[in-house]
């Protein structure tokens, strides 16, 4: 059998599994104090989810809300799409693996997905770009919250929006199959440049509005943005934003900071 190994695991969050338990349970005390439990949030009922990527202790808080949510959902797979940042290809790449690994233990990937996906769509397998931390990191939310569902990798690069966002709604038209897309927001501004760029991205998802998502967002993975974005609008799913901060939350330094944030798709009522 093969599997998915750890690439960031020790550096972008814990390699010890009660270290990465530690983690989750700070963030929900965290969220326990902010949110009783008749709170709106916790009758969310998403479909997809957006999410950062960055060590656990710059983005995980933001990214534990958004997957936390979606574990209390009645489905039973997972595909988390996210942006390649070390290897160029045209296209995206879906993982042909037997297993995820996690500190938590495996996940195991729906190869018959895969390889559906790969028919209808031609997508490709490309090994060297699944050593990628953009959806590496959402699995041991997964493992930790939803530990048995099946998983699926998509890694994209050289990609439009238009040709991903067929796939995400063919997934999404199994109703137990929920969707999380990958992005961290503006890289390394000042914190005011970093809200004003920010505020463009989190406007555009908020009103599912492309043309502002073009107009100053410069989200890294923009493209998966903006491919749920087109499925939202088509199948009629409603943005609902969950959490937006930036590395200084954290760091404390305003000179250059990163930005985050949560956001989920509910169907209309």
């Amino acid at each position: 059998m093969s599997t998915r190994e750890t690439s960031v695991a020790g550096q972008f969050y814990p390699s010890n599994p009660q270290e990465v338990k530690k983690v989750f349970d700070h963030y929900n005390q965290i969220l326990e104090k902010h949110f009783s439990k008749d709170d709106p949030i916790w009758q969310l009922h998403p479909r997809a989810v957006i999410v950062p990527h960055a060590g656990y202790m710059y983005s995980g808080f933001t990214a534990n809300i958004a997957l936390k949510l979606l574990a209390d959902q009645d489905i039973d797979r997972i595909v988390i799409i996210g942006p390649s940042h070390r290897v160029y290809f045209e296209g995206s790449s879906i993982a042909d693996c037997d297993n995820y690994h996690t500190p938590l233990g495996d996940l195991p990937i729906d190869r018959k997905l895969a390889c559906e996906l790969k028919e209808e769509f031609g997508l490709q397998y490309y090994p060297d770009a699944h050593h990628e931390h953009s959806t590496e990191v959402q699995f041991p939310f997964i493992k930790a919250y939803k530990p048995d569902v099946t998983v699926e990798e998509i890694v994209y690069s050289d990609e439009k929006p238009e040709r991903l966002a067929p796939i995400i709604k063919r997934l999404l038209q199994d109703p137990k199959t929920a969707i999380v897309i990958s992005t961290d927001l503006s890289h390394y501004y000042n914190i005011q440049k970093a809200n004003h760029l920010d505020s463009i991205c989190l406007d555009a998802v908020k009103g599912l509005d492309r043309a502002k998502l073009h107009g100053g967002c410069e989200a890294c993975g923009k493209i998966g943005v903006e491919a749920i974005m087109i499925v939202a609008e088509e199948i009629g799913l409603e943005p609902v934003l969950l959490d937006y901060r930036t590395s200084a939350d954290a760091s404390g330094d305003e000179s250059q900071v990163v930005g985050y944030m949560s956001a989920a798709f509910v169907e209309k009522r």
